[in-house]
């Protein structure tokens, strides 16, 4: 990684928490719910994916479509992040994987 990327890198980070900020004060408290959340047992590729500014996105909807966040989410913000990530490799994944010595295990 060159300091072009990450400088590029931080550049799109701060552009993405000015979107965060200038959402409700109710999509804030839940945005940053899930990015702790999805932080602590999100995808391997979660700083690299598209999936938290793709929130962000669905955020801004349903602030234009005048909905709550908990129409949008629901009331259990981690069964909403669960099923985001189903289909992705997680860190908990990796390290299980580790354990078991398989295929594709991080160290082997």
């Amino acid at each position: 990684m060159s300091i072009h990327d990450i400088i590029e890198g931080k550049k799109q980070w701060r552009a993405h928490q000015a979107r965060v900020k200038a959402l409700p004060p109710d999509y804030r408290i839940v945005y940053k719910e899930m990015q702790k959340y999805l932080f602590k047992v999100g995808p391997v590729s979660l700083t690299d994916g598209p999936l938290l500014p793709d929130i962000v996105d669905f955020f801004e909807e349903g602030v234009a479509a005048g909905k709550g966040v908990v129409e949008l989410i629901g009331t259990d913000v981690a069964a909403f992040c669960d099923d985001l990530i189903k289909d992705s490799p997680t860190h908990a994944d990796a390290y299980q994987e580790s354990l078991r010595g398989e295929p594709g295990a991080t160290g082997k």
